[in-house]
């Protein structure tokens, strides 16, 4: 019997529009109890018999909790379901890393968003208990029970963790195995901390140690070359200045930005120095972007900063068909208001693609990689004040925009890529709209 699939894509769309959940809001909007961007290097153990012994993913991290209904932390995120006094229930997902050499990692995809549901049972305010059920995109399932703790001073914000963790025999002979072992079902033992050390300001230091010990069975496998795999990864991030209780009123506003654009070969490089070339076959796109406000100032300085989500559909040409791509991540806009209003803005994320569009397909195979549906987001905009261009007092909440729609691999840096270089550009027309 074939084993169910999990449609990746209606995850992201479900996580996606729950932001628009955001919108049924109090008039006096404040700042989320917890938010934040990180971009680090994650150093993993290699567990199996191979040449080398660690493998090294550079990857960003995204953090927002404002005891809604959506939240991400990290490598996890999902929507919390149900919620009472003392315990709540979420639809779950967690990114987990298959670590095999980087030089297998493009052809070779063993990483994976495994999908599930979290019981989690409040003791106190600091300290949980968590049962959760997982299974990867062909039906293999893990389960585990396991407690966290989170202990936080002015300095530091510490989170220790540790899970027993039951993996059913497809998953285990799979991922441990490499399919060559079938020994079935087992359990292991994950544990890890993860402290963020405040320098100055919104600045951090994010660190994070993780281990897992395999069971006698597994560590016995022909595969397998040690019993503990250890994990490191060490960042620097923007989050939240202020302890999660103090939630400063936040004036800026949310938005719907409404954009189209078009392909273009050219590099980034290319585009900025106006030396960028169009695209042969006229491969168009056209988004919508909700943004959410998190806070009004980063480093003391006024940059207003957003959790923004978007849907982008892509043409069909003569050379691909219709597909569609979702968007997450953090946008920042400082505002210029001389002679009118106009604003700099700059959004970091994540980026999955259904199919892989012509102009992104046609670079992987000049460079002979395999492409990924999930890549690096990078927004750039530039835009003008419509109320204060035409002195129209009732267009003040509109803004258009030149904008810059990027996903990339983050040249070959992480396996959560596909350990790619390369990706695609646009070059957008917007409309923004604020209330």
């Amino acid at each position: 019997m074939q084993q169910p699939r999990f449609r990746f894509r209606w995850l992201i769309l479900t996580v996606l529009f729950a932001g628009f959940a955001f919108t049924v809001q109090a008039n006096e909007r404040r700042e989320p109890r917890d938010w934040g961007i990180a971009f680090g290097l994650r150093s993993a153990q290699i567990p199996f018999e191979a040449e080398g012994k660690r493998v090294y993913d550079a990857i960003p991290l995204f953090y927002y909790d404002d005891d809604g209904i959506l939240f991400l932390k990290g490598l996890e995120g999902g929507l919390r379901l149900l919620r009472r006094d003392g315990w709540d229930v979420s639809a779950l997902g967690r990114y987990r890393f298959f670590d095999i050499p980087a030089h297998y990692q493009n052809r070779i995809r063993g990483n994976a968003l495994d999908v599930g549901a979290r019981l989690r049972v409040r003791l106190n305010p600091w300290l949980h208990l968590d049962t959760e059920l997982f299974n990867d995109q062909e039906g293999r399932y893990h389960a585990t029970l396991g407690t966290g703790y989170r202990w936080q001073n002015r300095w530091l914000d510490l989170y220790p963790w540790i899970r027993l963790r039951y993996k059913d025999a497809a998953f285990n002979d799979h991922y441990y195995g490499l399919d060559q072992t079938a020994a079935g079902a087992a359990f292991d033992l994950e544990a890890g901390a993860e402290a963020r050390i405040h320098l100055f300001s919104n600045f951090y230091l994010l660190g994070r140690l993780d281990f897992t010990v395999l069971d006698g069975k597994t560590a016995g496998f022909a595969t397998i070359d040690s019993p503990v795999q250890r994990n490191y990864y060490l960042g620097i991030a923007f989050f939240k200045q202020h302890h999660p209780d103090v939630r400063r009123r936040v004036t800026s506003t949310p938005y719907l930005r409404l954009a189209h654009g078009w392909a273009t070969p050219s590099s980034l490089g290319e585009i900025f120095t106006f030396s960028d070339k169009p695209d042969p076959y006229h491969n168009r796109m056209t988004s919508l972007f909700y943004g959410y406000p998190l806070t009004d100032a980063l480093f003391g300085t006024p940059i207003s900063v957003y959790l923004t989500a978007g849907a982008v559909w892509h043409h069909a040409s003569a050379v691909q068909a219709n597909t569609g791509e979702y968007v997450m991540g953090i946008k920042g806009y400082y505002t210029f208001r001389h002679p009118i209003r106009w604003r700099l803005g700059i959004a970091e994320g994540l980026s999955y693609a259904t199919s892989i569009t012509w102009i992104e397909q046609h670079e992987m195979d000049i460079n002979n990689y395999r492409a990924s549906k999930l890549l690096d987001y990078l927004d750039f905009s530039a835009d003008l004040n419509l109320g204060d261009l035409f002195r129209q007092r009732d267009w003040r909440h509109w803004w258009f925009g030149l904008g810059i729609h990027h996903r990339s691999g983050i040249y070959e840096s992480t396996s959560a890529f596909g350990r790619i270089k390369g990706g695609s550009n646009y070059k957008t027309l917007y409309l923004q709209y604020h209330w």
